[in-house]
């Protein structure tokens, strides 16, 4: 079963980074959500995980883990601390957005805790187990 699922870690990958990107897409441009700053910083290191894991997908390319895997690092500590952002008052008046959208901003908050930068770091989690357990061998049970 591990075999199994190992195998399928790149598409697994894959099918995160689509739905997140798809997902950052819909808040945006359907439901008109603006991204903040912090947001395209997220966005810029998600988008290219679309293209990069489909790929590796493909092919059963499992060298992508050592080029994916600084954009899910990158990308899940800028959500980390954009969620921090957002859930400690005094952050936000340390660090304030100048322009645009402010980055304290919640335009979601189901169950007063789950936000946009949260369902962005749990992509990136996943995502990041996923190259892991991706990078290791196949074996043969």
């Amino acid at each position: 079963m591990r075999a199994l699922f190992r195998s399928y870690a790149l598409f697994l990958a894959w099918i995160v980074s689509v739905a997140a990107t798809g997902g950052s897409l819909f808040l945006s441009e359907v439901m008109g959500y603006p991204p903040c700053r912090l947001c395209w910083f997220q966005r810029i290191c998600m988008y290219p995980l679309v293209l990069l894991l489909g790929r590796a997908a493909i092919r059963g390319d499992r060298g992508i883990t050592g080029y994916a895997l600084p954009l899910t690092f990158i990308g899940g500590l800028i959500s980390a601390y954009h969620y921090a952002e957002q859930k400690i008052p005094g952050l936000a008046a340390m660090t304030p957005c100048t322009a645009g959208v402010p980055c304290d901003q919640d335009f979601l908050n189901w169950f007063g805790f789950i936000t946009i930068p949260l369902l962005a770091l749990i992509a990136f989690i996943l995502i990041t187990l996923l190259l892991i357990l991706a990078g290791k061998p196949v074996e043969a049970e």
